[in-house]
């Protein structure tokens, strides 16, 4: 009788532990709810690719992969507010930047938490990044991605130079996703 009162409380322990696994990449020590898998969709609401984001102790995890693009340099970034209003993706607001800095990695005084690498599409007409942004969080904290009015991640129609600040002179915002709060 004994026996029962110790294996069944661990069976309940394991059976919770394998529920907080997902197949989108959560870690077991990560809930499913820090793993948000997006649609970047163009202004017609044509699939224009996905976005996962994990939390990591570290940082947030983008692994970003688009398709049906002309063959180039596409800049993505992540947006302040979580409205992808077509055909211009400008309800999205500006870069994700808590920190009040300016754009760009080769920018002396940024880079925004927003800015990310560049994603380069082959003659396939597809690309992806995987990035991970130190310090960024998907919620809570003061440099949580995830408020009130969510967040976008937006693709653009030309390459990020990764200096002029605001944007990197990436171009006009081509896809977007919402990241809800």
């Amino acid at each position: 009788m004994r026996a029962a009162f110790i294996v069944l409380p661990l069976l309940a322990l394991a059976a919770c532990q394998s529920s907080n696994s997902s197949s989108m990449g959560a870690t077991r020590d990560m809930p499913p709810s820090q793993v948000r898998t997006v649609q970047l969709l163009g202004p017609n609401g044509e699939l224009r690719g996905t976005a996962s984001l994990e939390a990591r102790p570290a940082g947030l995890r983008i692994a970003a992969r688009v398709e049906g693009l002309a063959p180039g340099t596409y800049a993505i970034h992540y947006h302040r507010i979580g409205l992808c209003t077509a055909p211009t993706f400008d309800s999205a607001g500006p870069h994700f930047n808590p920190l009040t800095k300016q754009h760009g990695t080769e920018n002396p005084m940024g880079p925004h938490m927003g800015d990310l690498p560049n994603i380069i599409v082959g003659a396939s007409g597809k690309g992806e990044i995987t990035h991970t942004v130190d310090g960024l969080m998907l919620t809570g904290g003061p440099n949580a991605l995830l408020d009130a009015d969510g967040a976008a991640v937006v693709l653009h129609a030309g390459p990020d130079d990764y200096k002029t600040d605001p944007s990197g002179n990436s171009g006009k915002r081509i896809a977007c996703a919402t990241l809800g709060a």
